[in-house]
């Protein structure tokens, strides 16, 4: 057994199974509420994040005052933007961290579902990872059936006469949620004509490429991960996006669901004034 298979898979494992054993042998409600409890202790890894994220948007005017005073010296705007960070506790770069980790999470659940639960004798696989007192009897049988879906399986449907895989319910919502979450995120920027000689931030730039890219990665490669994966994807992505909200609002989302009329942008509040 390998560091990553120590530190991670078989954790992970052994928490899946708990909850599975708790919960009366439901491997989907498993998922779901094993996914909840680690989107609740990855919580203070992810929250000093998003309070960064808060202050940016907070500290908006001043960073354009900045830009602005030093359009044409990019190393002085680079000086001024992170001694401005430092001073107001900003740490823009901090959102790596959290993504990262997910990722590490994703593929280590990736291993669990695809190794120890893609078929064969899914038991003796299990008990291979599993802790003494969770290890299930010999001859158990492991249901891995939830809703429409076989949770070793991806969620794929075709089309009747067509040989082409689609991706299904799951699979789009845990996309859509992906998406949501990503735009809830990002802060958000009032539109501005960019002037001679200014440019967008490569790091925005890039950030805003990532919210439209993952999402259609997550569909094309969903296909062929098992179902179980894309359950969690979905809660993790649906609690993110929630934790998001409370803490700086709707982000990027904030002209849409203006639009919506569901909130008051402060350009419709002024006018009424």
């Amino acid at each position: 057994m390998n560091i990553f298979e120590i530190l991670l898979i078989q954790p992970l494992t052994n928490g899946l199974i708990l909850f599975y054993k708790l919960l009366g042998g439901n491997m989907g409600l498993a998922i779901i509420f094993f996914a909840t409890f680690l989107r609740i202790v990855t919580t203070p890894l992810t929250k000093p994040y998003m309070q960064s994220m808060k202050k940016l948007k907070d500290f908006e005017p001043q960073l354009n005052k900045l830009k602005e005073k030093h359009k044409n010296d990019k190393k002085k705007l680079l000086e001024a933007q992170t001694e401005f960070y430092k001073q107001n506790g900003i740490n823009p770069g901090g959102g790596c961290f959290p993504y990262l980790l997910q990722i590490v999470i994703l593929i280590a659940l990736f291993n669990v579902f695809n190794k120890v639960l893609g078929g064969g004798d899914i038991t003796t696989k299990l008990n291979e990872l599993l802790y003494s007192p969770l290890r299930l009897e010999e001859g158990h049988i492991v249901a891995t059936s939830f809703l429409y879906l076989d949770i070793t399986k991806p969620d794929v449907f075709r089309i009747p006469g067509i040989a082409i895989n689609l991706p299904g319910p799951i699979l789009i919502l845990s996309a859509i949620f992906q998406f949501i979450s990503a735009k809830i995120t990002q802060p958000h920027v009032e539109k501005k004509k960019i002037g001679k000689g200014q440019e967008e931030d490569m790091q925005a730039t890039m950030q805003q490429s990532m919210i439209y890219t993952f999402p259609l990665f997550t569909l094309i490669f969903g296909m062929n991960f098992p179902s179980g994966l894309a359950i969690y994807w979905l809660l993790f992505s649906l609690l993110q996006a929630i934790q998001q909200y409370k803490t700086s609002g709707w982000g990027g989302l904030t002209p849409f669901i203006s639009k919506l009329s569901l909130i008051k942008s402060p350009s419709r509040k002024a006018n009424k004034k």
